[in-house]
């Protein structure tokens, strides 16, 4: 399968949110099924830079380098003998209007183009990572953090949150987009703190609006990697 899109995914901050599975069921796409870890669901809402973008080997001026908030969960999809993991987005926050326009044209994907901005304060010791995005008002979330990365442990929620290396669209209701996304294992940062100043009923619906009063299960913050986002295909 061909590249579509290749890209650095770094610095991703990530609260993670146990969830009633009845919420999440409409959004299930065809022939997946929520994947939990310790019988727990999750949604996750994560924030984090593209840099060095290409768009089928071509870097497209102005959308090289930017921005992305999403709201998240997994599931998993049977393909023969063997289980594929993968997440589902809920939504797509980016600040370039002709990315969430092709997104949603052409990918069918649910994305909306906002202001946005960032803010990394790295030093020897420590960091303080934070991403933006104004709807209305301006909503963000910042986590401080180490600065020495450390690897996942086997079996951990960490790996069970950055180990997912699918993605599944719902395009209706007999039919599923996938596609695959390529990594290396990321490391992460000890979290030492945090603050989520976001407003979830108007950033992502009225169902996701409990969440404003809910306390995240963890937060993590990945350095991440480079990335390739394989061409997708169909399953009906």
């Amino acid at each position: 399968m061909s590249t579509f899109l290749s890209a650095e995914w770094r610095k991703l901050a990530m609260a993670n949110y146990a969830i009633d599975p009845a919420i999440l069921k409409p959004f299930v796409p065809y022939k997946t099924e929520l994947d939990t870890w310790n019988n727990t669901c999750y949604v996750s809402l994560v924030g984090f830079m593209f840099l060095q973008t290409q768009l089928l080997g071509t870097k497209i001026p102005g959308h090289v380098n930017f921005e992305e908030v999403n709201l998240r969960f997994y599931v998993r999809y049977k393909d023969g003998n063997s289980w594929k993991r993968g997440v589902v987005f809920i939504k797509e926050i980016v600040p370039k209007t002709m990315i969430a326009w092709v997104a949603n044209n052409v990918y069918g994907e649910n994305y909306e183009a906002l202001p946005m901005r960032h803010d990394w304060q790295t030093g020897t010791d420590n960091q303080i990572i934070s991403y933006g995005w104004k709807k209305r008002q301006w909503h963000e979330m910042t986590i401080h953090a180490s600065a020495n990365p450390e690897d996942i442990t086997a079996g951990s929620e960490a790996e069970f949150i950055t180990e997912h290396y699918w993605g599944y669209t719902q395009r209706g209701s007999l039919k599923t987009g996938e596609y695959e996304v390529q990594h290396p294992r990321w490391q992460t940062y000890e979290v030492t703190d945090y603050r989520i100043n976001v407003d979830f009923e108007l950033s992502y619906g009225p169902v996701f609006g409990f969440l404003n009063d809910k306390r995240p299960q963890s937060v993590l913050l990945a350095e991440g990697s480079v990335i390739k986002v394989l061409k997708g295909s169909t399953i009906k």
